[in-house]
This record gives structure tokens, C-alpha cells and sequence, in this order.
């Protein structure tokens, strides 16, 4: 059995475009650390954590040289959102001689989606697509951040891009298997009430 998906391409073409997102307030403590040591098993956590449920699978069989390979990558970032030391998501960047970066993968972990974390990631991880180059020696600077995103992502998806800015340029619809997503494991989700120490 298959269904229809539908894959959204958009793009920056200027740094201009970037639209900012306000960030979370202070005390909330959340902070954006790039991973600069590439790590197999915090970067396949991440992919399995954030896109268990929106059925985020290409990656699922990869050995572990091969995630090893790709993140050590000239020009491949990963960018993590902690909330008081705890990971709620990433933005993962990869940047092509042409200038071109792409966001390969972003998203949070379900437990942190609605706590205004999510545009402020992105925007922070359109600004560093941006001025990837300054980090890379030998890479072209940013002449374009694109992205895709489809219609199995997250409902909110789509909307959180064109708020950033991004413009549509190109739409396709094919036909795929229709399996169920796998999620980190069986019954993940949000906490019921999240703990906070007192004082904090």
C-alpha cells in the first residue's frame, strides 16, 4: 500500500530575507551550542529523538562509518537547542562548494515543540547557514540556504519556514510506502509534568 507525498522546496537567496524569531525568554534557559566534534551516536540520538514520529527513516540503516563519514564532512554543522542542559532539538547544515547550504534536518523532540523554541532554533540556523563560510576555510561563501520539506513533516512545518522567510520554488508529489513511523520508541512523548527543582 502507498500514499501521496508531497515535497516542498523553498530557498533564501539574500541574507535580507531572513525573517527573526524571538527567542524564548530567559529564564525558560535555552541555548544553541554547535557539535563540534562529530559524534555518530549523539547525531543518530538526535535523528531518531526529534524525527521518530514524523517518519524521518533514510538514515535508520546507516553503519556507523557512514554517519562517521558524513559528519566529518567539510562544511557539515549540527547545531543543538538545550533547554536547561537537555537536548530539544537540532538543526543539521551542509554546505556545497557551489555556495549553496542546505538545512538537511530540523526539528525538536516532542517534548519540547510548543515552547517557542522551535522558530528561534531556526532562525538561529539560517543565520549560521549564512556565515558558514566564515568557519570553513576554503568554502565559498553563502549564496543561497535552501531546504525541503514534505507533507509527512510536522503540521506546523511548512508555515515555521515561510515565517523565517523562505520562498517556494519547486513542489513534487510522489508515491511511497505507507509505513507506520517509527518513533524513538513505543510510548515516547511529552511528560506528563515537567520537573523543575525548586529555585531554579
Amino acid at each position: 500500500m502507498s500514499l501521496s507525498v508531497t515535497t516542498w522546496y523553498l530557498e533564501q537567496t539574500a541574507r535580507a530575507d531572513l525573517s527573526p524569531a524571538q527567542e524564548p525568554p530567559a529564564e525558560q534557559g535555552v541555548g544553541i551550542v554547535r557539535s563540534e566534534r562529530p559524534s555518530p551516536e549523539f547525531s543518530r540520538f538526535l535523528y531518531t529523538a526529534v524525527g521518530g514520529d514524523v517518519a524521518w527513516t533514510d538514515r535508520l540503516a546507516w553503519p556507523y562509518a557512514r554517519w562517521a563519514e558524513y559528519l566529518g564532512r567539510p562544511g557539515v554543522e549540527t547545531w543543538v537547542a538545550y533547554e536547561r542542559g537537555t537536548p530539544a532539538g537540532f538543526i543539521e547544515l551542509a554546505a556545497d562548494r557551489d555556495g549553496s547550504v542546505e538545512i538537511v534536518y530540523f526539528g525538536l523532540i516532542p517534548a519540547f515543540r510548543g515552547r517557542r523554541i522551535g522558530g528561534h532554533l531556526l532562525a538561529y540556523g539560517i543565520e549560521r547557514a549564512w556565515d558558514l563560510a566564515e568557519r570553513w576555510p576554503g568554502q565559498a561563501p553563502t549564496k543561497r540556504v535552501w531546504l525541503h520539506t514534505c507533507s509527512l513533516d510536522g503540521a506546523h512545518a511548512m508555515a515555521n519556514y515561510q515565517r523565517r522567510g523562505f520562498r517556494l520554488y519547486d513542489t513534487t508529489v510522489t508515491e511511497e510506502p505507507d509505513a507506520p513511523a517509527p518513533g524513538p520508541w513505543p510510548g515516547a512523548g511529552p511528560l506528563v509534568a515537567p520537573h523543575t527543582p525548586s529555585g531554579a
